[in-house]
C-alpha cells in the first residue's frame, strides 16, 4: 500500500486506522439538478452499500489534489472545468475497516464536495472500489435503505 511515496504494510496501516481518524474527501456529483451519482461499494467499510465516490487524503496532499486524484481514479473524471463546492465536514464511524471485520473500527473526518454537472453528463467506472455506478433520482437516493446513511445525509436539506 502506497501513500504519497511512503509504502505501508497492511498490518501497519491497520494499526494507524485503529489509532486515529482518517481524513477523506467525498464527491457528491449532481446531474442536471435531479440525480446523484452513487457507486455500489466492493470494499469495506460500507461494503455492499451505494455510496458517493470518495477517498482518503494522502500525506502531504492538498484537498484540491485529493479531489482531482479521486475523481480521476474512480470516475475517469478531470475536475478542471467543473464547479466544485465545499458542502461541509462530516464524521463517519464504521465498526470494521479495510482489512475486514477484525475488531478494528474506522473513523473518517470527511470533507464533502458538491459538483453540479449537466443533465447529459456521463462518467466511467474507474477502479475496483465500485461494482457499478448509477445515477439515482435525488429523492429516491435520499430515502433508499440501499444507499448508505452517510451518503443520504449529503442529500438532505440543510437545517
Amino acid at each position: 500500500m502506497s501513500t504519497g511515496g511512503v509504502v505501508f504494510e497492511a498490518s501497519r496501516f491497520v494499526d494507524l486506522v485503529a489509532a486515529m481518524p482518517l481524513v477523506s474527501v467525498d464527491l457528491v456529483l449532481v446531474r442536471g439538478g435531479a440525480e446523484v451519482l452513487l457507486g455500489l461499494r466492493n470494499n469495506r467499510p460500507a461494503q455492499g452499500f451505494w455510496f458517493v465516490p470518495g477517498g482518503r487524503v494522502l500525506k502531504d496532499e492538498t484537498r484540491e489534489h485529493a479531489l482531482g486524484r479521486v475523481a480521476q481514479r474512480e470516475l475517469g473524471l478531470a475536475l478542471d472545468d467543473l464547479d466544485v463546492r465545499f458542502v461541509g465536514a462530516y464524521e463517519h464511524f464504521y465498526p470494521d475497516c479495510f482489512a475486514g471485520d477484525i475488531g478494528v473500527s474506522t473513523h473518517y473526518v470527511v470533507l464533502a464536495h458538491r459538483i453540479d454537472v449537466p443533465a447529459d453528463f456521463e462518467v466511467q467506472l474507474g477502479d475496483e472500489q465500485h461494482e457499478a455506478l448509477r445515477w439515482w433520482p435525488l429523492s429516491l437516493a435520499a430515502q433508499d435503505e440501499g444507499v448508505h446513511a452517510y451518503s443520504r445525509a449529503y442529500l438532505l436539506p440543510s437545517p
